[in-house]
């Protein structure tokens, strides 16, 4: 509580940085290859069910960043990225190696034909780019692709692309926490 005889509280207006503040450049470079890597560690630690219900978080988070930031992963950084999944998702190796690859080159040749960008696109992009990954996903893994496995990955393919915006913007908080200013020069 303040008393009425205590000068009042003074604000800075563009919030609590100041001019002497510079990025993180530990935070800048790393922010989004940890958050990647810990998104595909995340279903690790769920049970594993009959039929998959469980998005691949680490290949949505990949493609979030990609979408949001097109410049800040260089094009072979699908290469690790989709070696550490492959890791830890229980696929065949080397097929997020190939498929996170595929993402990154078909994703720049689309943005070279159409440069401009907004939600529904975004949105549009993803949940295509997700659908052709999670078929390919189950072609790759030498499982019989049938109409009963079509039929069960429904809900993972409709949680996924739902699931994306929510993602998005969890990637937008990371992105202001990746570029915030930390530290004083000199």
């Amino acid at each position: 509580m303040r008393d009425s005889l205590s000068p009042p509280i003074q604000r800075r207006a563009y919030g609590s940085g100041g001019i002497n503040r510079v990025v993180s450049p530990w935070r800048a470079r790393s922010v989004h290859y940890v958050s990647i890597c810990v998104a595909s560690l995340l279903p690790f630690w769920f049970i594993a069910d009959v039929m998959p219900v469980l998005p691949p978080l680490g290949f949505m988070t990949f493609l979030a960043w990609r979408l949001m930031r097109p410049g800040l992963m260089p094009l072979w950084v699908g290469v690790p990225l989709g070696a550490f999944d492959d890791l830890f998702s229980g696929q065949p190796f080397g097929s997020a190696i190939l498929l996170w690859s595929l993402t990154m080159i078909g994703l720049e040749l689309l943005e070279s034909r159409f440069p401009w960008r907004g939600f529904w696109q975004d949105w549009f992009t993803a949940g295509f780019v997700i659908l052709i990954y999670i078929l390919a996903a189950m072609t790759i893994s030498g499982a019989p692709v049938t109409i009963h496995l079509l039929i069960a990955s429904l809900p993972q393919i409709l949680l996924s692309i739902l699931l994306y915006p929510l993602l998005a913007r969890i990637i937008a908080w990371l992105d202001r926490f990746r570029l915030s200013r930390s530290r004083r020069i000199g």
